[in-house]
């Protein structure tokens, strides 16, 4: 098992790409945190992760608020007595939209919950991995920081804002022996599909979007959680300040 005796913080892991490494990370002999908003949901990844012999606990945690993080670094604390993995999911995005109908309560959530819940975890992890002696930090970026598209100007810049983040704190906190890396994932099959494309989930519409993607298909939870295993994994341990496209060849 490739993650046997680590404890693992997912945030926004009730459903898509989140729960899906929820699942993988126990089955690699992880504890896992599993945090997010959607309680009936995360109790259910929780629990099935559970009757299926892993180990994991679910949290109500809103990544924006300081309170609830801390407490979603907490329950880590309690559940392995220890944390080495903090992957940083949650995300979100106004509906696709020209950007001079954004509004400023669309643009702060935005902020918020893709930039400001990145910069509050990690801080409120970091006296845990120095503790630790390290960890391993992963943020969930897109590959809409790479190749930008309209109607999302707003949701761009944030997932560029966090890249960028990504490679500071990597140099940074080098010294301390904890990786930062980040993941950009090609539009997936999550619950955030039709939010981004702009138009009714039909197959006619998906297949617009595919025909963008080399390899012909959207991303799947189980592709972005064999990712984030793999950075999450002690074959990853040389890898820091690392923005991987997991996108079918998108950004070429």
């Amino acid at each position: 098992m490739r993650l046997q005796n680590k404890v693992a913080v997912i945030t926004g892991a009730a459903s898509g790409f989140g729960a899906g490494t929820a699942r993988l990370f126990a089955t690699e002999g992880a504890a896992v945190v599993v945090a997010d908003i959607s309680d009936e949901a995360g109790e259910s990844v929780a629990d099935s992760i559970n009757s299926s012999g892993g180990k994991a606990v679910y949290v109500h945690a809103d990544v924006t608020s300081r309170d609830d993080t801390r407490n979603m670094i907490d329950a880590a604390e309690k559940l392995g007595g220890r944390l080495d993995i903090l992957i940083n999911n949650a995300g979100y995005s106004h509906p696709n939209k020209e950007f001079a109908t954004v509004t400023d309560h669309e643009f702060d959530r935005v902020y918020d919950v893709n930039v400001k819940a990145v910069f509050i975890a990690i801080q409120e992890a970091l006296p845990v991995f120095r503790r630790n002696g390290g960890g391993c930090i992963i943020n969930t970026s897109s590959t809409a920081a790479l190749r930008p598209r309209p109607g999302l100007a707003v949701y761009c810049s944030s997932k560029g804002a966090v890249s960028n983040l990504t490679k500071a704190l990597a140099v940074e906190l080098a010294p301390d022996k904890i990786r930062v890396n980040a993941i950009c994932p090609v539009i997936g099959e999550t619950g955030m599909l039709e939010t981004f494309m702009g138009v009714p989930d039909t197959p006619e519409n998906r297949k617009k979007f595919e025909a963008t993607i080399p390899l012909g298909r959207f991303s799947t939870p189980n592709d972005i959680a064999q990712t984030l295993l793999f950075l999450s994994s002690d074959d990853a341990e040389f890898l820091t300040g690392v923005a991987l496209e997991v996108d079918g060849g998108r950004c070429v």
